[in-house]
């Protein structure tokens, strides 16, 4: 029963319901006959208080009744009175009536409330009523607790159980069925508008419905965790959180997502987010009612209340209210579980809270690159206790790579960043922490066995320490994402989640060893290589190296046409290796493949580069130096690049470069592209294959040059994302938060888990529009993406604006105001209006926006805002305010 003052549209309502349903899909439960029979709970629940209703009244020892006229919070339509005809026992039930009233009634009906605060408060236990529910559109029965002294706040920040409530039973549904659910929730969280709730629906077998006959509603609470109970059912579990702590004591992770409680700190004063058993851990008393209508109930099934379906009263009748507490642990209630198979699981009937994520430490690096071709002196190779050197090698395929050996002495090898190995190498000590990548890092490496152990059956291990050694976690390789086995000559990718290795125990705050080996003590004989070691973000950057020091053996230089065969040669101190070129007589281009045919090195495949992810600020980069010109002294010098088998290209001169160089002889120049300008001239960037650089055909004759540094990256190390981002935890860089003409200033706030940090926007009583504001002479060119990419944003309206009639509005300028257009948020892509307290994506298409008049090559401002005049009250939130390439 929610207790909370709040004017919902029907549809809003109806989306409220919906996230009380459940999270991940649809939530609504049947029952599984292979249940575990708990018809006898526990031996250890003992009876600690009862009402079996069996008096000639309700007993005032029990039960007080609330008398008021308030609407339940909910806008509700009875008054709650003391009165003979609205509660009563009689047959040994208790009756609680819902009436319509008098025609000049305050309300124009009347119910009746019972409590038991400050008679029957319990902390923990199991809550059992067993009733027949009344029926109709528009009834709200309810068995449900409160806290009694509200440690926490005010609701719902000390929490509400909802033990069983149904609306409308017999109403019509969507479908046109009659309705038959109950529903057990949690309230809990910040202070309204910012409050949560999470739960779950049930449904009886067979249709059964539960105005039709006697069933059993129970709770069995205990320390962090409300288990709930139909007929002995179990059908959902909720949890406490289980956050994960770093070195320091800091949550930097939930391990489990449950409820949560915020409030002040009693030392600084500070509002702070608790991820653990609080606001369930205080006395909490028990409440029987009846309400008729109300948001929920007036939003569902029929609609409204139907005034009928109360002629003759409707009767919430209840059989008994018992309370048993566990005699295991009565300070905890731990220990008399009634459980099944599938309780505690997200499939089945566990429930995800509503509990936000915890922000990421300010320390924590973005990536950490152990070993790619280069010793990090920070993190130096080592063998504990084997006395071997790990060694830099050249392989066929990997190119620079450390090889480790086994001897007769059990060891473990890898990488470590500790004193004296660290200081030794000429680095120094830099435990990495890994913490802001919890969610989606990866710990990744490559690994060739060149010879395998004498004990074939050793298995491969990963170990990963950190604080010193004082946390640890050993797992086989086999249990990586790719669940594979070393294999003798082979190289092969190895994947190990952060979220795992926390969840095993390790503290990723302070990372600084990663060992790769053969079981202790089973390794004698093994010889292997280890490459591209990182603990990183998969698909956060995005970048291929075609050459530097030396070639890629998947791009190997090529000559098109002229039959030489380029070179790696030594040049000055700078360069190191270099790709070298000559052109002779034969007409020909030259650079860079990736095409089976063109591939010598054994076992190596074509690896054509998808740039896509990289499309907004990726670039092909490239140094080169001319060491002798061509011939023929007017020729052009240019960059090609080809994709999917030549199917597409783009080809421009050097001097179209962000340099804007034209090549001198002897002198080493950097030429940079940016890959929206090679999609802009016909490139497909998502399999490029082919890199060249090469004097206008047919004018090359005489020229000798060398390349070095070729590749493919994204220099901001940018988001795995094909557009531009205006908004995303924070506004983007020569952009604000604007509210023209209102005198308001647009906050950044933390909304939920997966929103997080978000632009606010409050409309007063003058008339404004709101948005983003690009600051004097700065524009987005959007010309790149108007194929397939739009403007897209999301958006919560946390308080609708005073004149509901107001529609929202999408209006998008452009250089200096000489282009705007203004739409309906209706006009997007997924043409729905706005629902209060729900996150929306819109989309409104590039080509839409270049059709209606907007150039959108020079867009500098990006608005969204109730109508001209009609939005005062309105309070909302944007995120995620992008312009996509879809």
């Amino acid at each position: 029963m929610i207790k909370v003052a709040k004017s919902l549209t029907a549809v809003s309502v109806l989306l409220t319901l919906a996230g009380l349903t459940g999270c991940g899909g649809d939530a609504k439960t049947r029952t599984d006959l292979s249940k575990t029979d708990p018809a006898a709970p526990v031996s250890d629940w003992q009876l600690v208080w009862q009402d079996e209703f069996d008096e000639s009244q309700i007993n005032p020892q029990n039960w007080t009744h609330e008398v008021n006229c308030q609407g339940g919070g909910n806008e509700e339509r009875q008054c709650y009175t003391d009165d003979a005809v609205n509660s009563y026992v009689s047959d040994g039930t208790l009756k609680i009536v819902a009436l319509r009233a008098a025609e000049d009634a305050e309300k124009p009906y009347t119910s009746a409330r019972l409590i038991t605060k400050h008679k029957a408060d319990f902390k923990y236990g199991r809550f059992e009523m067993r009733a027949k529910l009344p029926s109709g559109q528009g009834s709200w029965p309810a068995f449900w607790m409160l806290p009694t002294d509200e440690v926490y706040g005010g609701w719902p920040k000390s929490g509400e159980i909802d033990i069983v409530e149904a609306v409308n039973l017999k109403a019509q549904d969507a479908d046109g069925m009659p309705e038959a659910h109950v529903y057990g929730t949690l309230h809990y969280g910040k202070d309204w508008p910012d409050n949560v709730h999470s739960g779950k629906s049930h449904s009886l077998p067979d249709g059964v419905n539960p105005a039709d006959d006697f069933h059993t509603y129970a709770v069995e609470w205990q320390e962090g965790e409300i288990r709930w109970y139909v007929d002995d059912y179990l059908y959902a579990t909720q949890r406490q959180s289980e956050p994960l702590y770093d070195s320091e004591g800091n949550v930097f992770s939930l391990k489990h997502r449950g409820w949560f409680a915020e409030y002040h700190d009693q030392g600084s004063g500070e509002l702070v987010t608790h991820w653990d058993s609080a606001p369930f851990d205080q006395n909490f008393y028990l409440i029987l009612n009846l309400a008729v209508g109300g948001n929920w109930p007036e939003a569902v099934n029929e609609t409204g209340v139907n005034a009928d379906a109360f002629a003759n009263g409707q009767t919430f009748e209840v059989d008994y209210v018992r309370v048993y507490q566990c005699q295991q642990n009565p300070q905890t209630g731990k220990g008399c579980d009634t459980i099944r198979s599938g309780w505690d699981s997200l499939e089945d009937a566990l429930v995800e809270g509503k509990a936000p994520s915890p922000p990421p430490p300010a320390t924590s690096g973005d990536s950490l690159q152990i070993f790619d071709g280069e010793l990090n002196k920070d993190w130096p190779a080592w063998d504990c206790c084997g006395g071997s050197v790990p060694a830099l090698v050249e392989d066929d395929v990997a190119g620079t790579v450390i090889e480790f050996s086994v001897g007769s002495e059990p060891t473990v090898n890898g990488f470590i960043s500790r004193d004296p190995m660290a200081s030794d190498a000429g680095g120094s000590p830099s435990p990495f922490d890994a913490s802001s990548l919890i969610e989606s890092g990866v710990v990744r490496f490559d690994l060739k066995v060149t010879s395998a152990p004498a004990n074939t059956d050793a298995p491969w291990m990963l170990k990963i320490e950190s604080a010193n050694g004082e946390k640890a976690v050993e797992l086989t390789l086999s249990e990586s994402s790719e669940g594979a086995i070393p294999e003798v000559g082979q190289w092969q990718p190895f994947t190990f989640s952060l979220q795992m290795l926390a969840e095993q125990g390790l503290d990723i705050s302070s990372i600084d060893a990663l060992l790769i080996f053969p079981a202790w003590g089973s390794g004698e004989g093994a010889i292997y290589r280890v490459a591209d070691v990182a603990i990183v973000t998969p698909g956060k950057t995005t970048a291929l190296t075609v050459f530097e020091e030396s070639e890629n053996p998947a791009w190997p230089m090529w000559d098109c046409c002229g039959g030489t065969v380029p070179t790696v040669e030594l040049d000055d101190d700078a360069h190191g290796n270099v790709a070298e070129f000559k052109i002779g007589d034969v007409a020909t281009v030259m650079g860079f493949i990736s095409r089976q045919e063109f591939i010598t090195a054994e076992g190596v495949t074509a690896a054509p580069f998808d740039a896509s992810s990289i499309l907004s600020n990726g670039v092909i980069e490239f140094d080169m130096k001319v060491v002798s010109a061509p011939q023929d002294a007017s020729a052009a010098w240019f960059f090609k690049a080809e994709s999917v088998g030549a199917q597409s290209a783009a080809e421009l001169t050097l001097d179209t470069s962000i340099q804007q160089a034209v090549p001198e002889v002897g002198k080493w120049q950097t030429y940079t592209f940016k890959l929206t300008e090679l999609v802009a001239a016909g490139l497909d960037i998502s399999a490029i294959d082919v890199l060249m650089v090469f004097p206008s055909w047919g004018q090359g004759a005489g020229a000798v040059y060398r390349i070095d540094n070729v590749k493919i990256y994204d220099p901001n190390q940018a988001d795995n994302f094909a557009g531009e981002v205006l908004f995303a935890d924070d506004v983007a860089a020569k952009w604000t938060l604007w509210d023209c003409c209102g005198g308001s200033v647009p906050t950044l706030e933390n909304d939920d888990m997966t929103q997080g940090m978000v632009a606010e926007f409050q409309v007063g009583s003058e008339p404004t529009v709101m948005g983003l504001f690009a600051e004097d002479g700065h524009y987005l060119d959007a010309s790149a993406y108007l194929e397939k990419g739009a403007v897209q944003f999301d958006l919560k309206v946390v308080t609708a604006p005073n004149d509901s009639s107001a529609p929202w509005k999408f209006k998008i300028e452009a250089l200096d105001a000489s282009f705007a257009l203004e739409l309906n948020l209706t006009d997007s892509l997924e043409a729905v209006a706005p629902q209060v307290g729900q996150w929306q994506t819109y989309t409104f298409p590039l080509q839409t926006l270049q059709d209606g008049g907007v150039n959108i090559s020079g867009i500098d401002i990006i608005m969204i805002y109730p109508a001209w005049g009609q939005g005062e009250g309105a309070v909302y939130r944007l995120d995620n305010v992008m312009v996509t390439a879809q």
